[in-house]
Parts: C-alpha cells; structure tokens; sequence
C-alpha cells in the first residue's frame, strides 16, 4: 500500500520524494489542489469515498497518515 501511495503521490507532483517521511503539508510538497487530486486517485484505485470531514491536512502529512485514512475508510492493509 505504502509504495501505491508514493507513486500516486509521485504523479501528482514528480519534483518531490514522498519516500523521505517528512510533512507533505508543512514543508510545501502538498497544497490544497494537490490534496484534492489525491483524494479522487485514492478514491478511484481504491474503489472507496473519503468523507469531506476527512479532508484535513493532518490526514495528508505523511504517508503513515495517508495509509491511516485509508484503513479508516475500509481498505485492508
């Protein structure tokens, strides 16, 4: 899951390394379009709907945090 989460997060913005672990959000590696376009590609390649409640930038920081959500919304690990 974690490697799929890297490379959806590596097509949305190719000049950053996800893999490093530091706060996407924080550190400007995400903004607020970038969370919306991941959200439809983790919506789409895992066949769920993220809640809008969810969609806060603690829930987008790190992978961990990502993959977190994603347990939350129903997809096994």
């Amino acid at each position: 899951m974690m490697e799929k989460i890297i490379e959806i997060l590596q097509e949305i913005r190719p000049e950053f390394d996800f893999s490093e672990g530091l706060d996407f959000i924080e550190n400007g590696m995400l903004d607020s379009l970038d969370v919306i376009n991941l959200v439809v590609a983790l919506d789409d390649h895992y066949g769920i709907s993220i809640d809008g409640m969810d969609i806060v930038p603690e829930n987008f920081s790190t992978v961990e945090s990502i993959i977190a959500l994603l347990v939350k919304n129903g997809v096994k690990q």
